[in-house]
């Protein structure tokens, strides 16, 4: 539907824009605590805070410490956290098994918080990456990702996450038929609550440097992963595999990276109007915390820009490294 303007100079659209409270009353987009699911990396340890060096202000937690870190997200308003592990590296391997052990680094991370502090929603990863010798997402079969065997293991991972208390699952592997394989398990298992919020327009992007590095997976990679994560020339992809996700039972489905992909975003949210979220990922993150650090660019201001963006595009909810901060700024504290 078009607008329709009179000309000048009936209407001078600076009119709404004069002061702070005319621009208030015409806003068209707002941003909120609501908006937010922190991701946080967890180790093993105890008290432990280990800076990840490309992420400035971005740390490795102990359980313990990820269950202080809850809390004040909690206190704070922000409603979910999503959970990674960075796994002992003697813990990888080929077949990827302690992705799926009751008692590996995720699902301890997880009973503890969901003790602690129970009205905060805990969503997971689901993918072999951090459990992974070869460093995909999937089991490495003859140089290749095979599919089949690798929902098989995915599926496993996620009964084993849903049995620790998980709330909302995250499969970001790209793996064909893993949302339905998934929600037959669940609904069999017991867990008809448990939610998926599928990682459906993932991309094969070289904006995850640094969420690597801070999971220990980048050592580990040997190629690329263009063969199951998206082309990012391709837009139209995005739609027939969100659609497919959501048949499949998908409850809300995420594009991934954020910003360089707000085309997605507004496509997937326009042509289906289900709850669609974005990854406002570590290289993003990490590119606005280098410039403000460098004085290029005013820190704060970019912080917030950049996710009132995400609402324009109409994502519902953002997953973002900065959300203490922009819930704090949001707080006046």
């Amino acid at each position: 539907m078009r607008n329709t303007v009179a000309p000048f100079p009936a209407t001078r659209l600076r009119r709404a824009r004069k002061s702070p409270a005319l621009r208030a009353l015409t806003r068209e987009n707002a941003l909120s605590t609501d908006d937010l699911i922190w991701p946080i990396f967890v180790r093993d340890g105890e008290g432990v805070v280990e800076p990840v060096p490309s992420m400035p202000g971005v740390n490795r937690l102990s359980i313990d410490k990820a269950v202080e870190a809850a809390r004040e997200a909690h206190a704070l308003g922000i409603p979910a956290i999503c959970i990674f592990p960075y796994t002992d590296p003697a813990l990888k391997t080929e077949s990827c098994e302690e992705a799926w052990n009751p008692d590996n680094l995720s699902n301890r991370a997880i009973r503890a918080i969901k003790a602690a502090v129970p009205e905060i929603a805990v969503m997971t990863d689901i993918a072999l990456d951090p459990y992974n010798a070869n460093g995909h997402d999937g089991i490495v079969r003859g140089g290749e990702i095979v599919n089949d065997e690798t929902v098989e293991a995915l599926v496993k991972m996620a009964l084993a996450q849903a049995e620790a208390g998980a709330d909302i699952l995250g499969p970001s592997d790209m793996m064909d038929g893993r949302i339905g394989a998934m929600r037959r398990a669940l609904e069999a298992a017991g867990h008809p609550n448990v939610a998926i919020l599928s990682y459906s327009a993932k991309y094969a992007s070289a904006f995850y440097g640094p969420f690597r590095d801070a999971v220990g997976a980048s050592g580990a990679l040997k190629g690329d992963k263009a063969t199951y994560q998206m082309d990012p020339a391709n837009s139209d992809e995005a739609l027939r595999l969100v659609e497919r996700d959501l048949l499949e039972g998908a409850d809300m489905v995420m594009v991934k990276p954020g910003m360089p992909y707000l085309d997605i975003c507004r496509r997937v949210k326009d042509a289906f109007g289900v709850p669609t979220y974005a990854y406002q990922v570590s290289g993003e993150y990490a590119m606005l915390q280098a410039a403000a650090a460098n004085g290029w660019l005013d820190g704060e201001k970019v912080m917030m820009e950049s996710l009132l963006a995400f609402k324009r595009a109409g994502c519902d909810g953002i997953l973002t490294y900065f959300a203490p901060a922009v819930a704090r700024l949001l707080a006046g504290r």
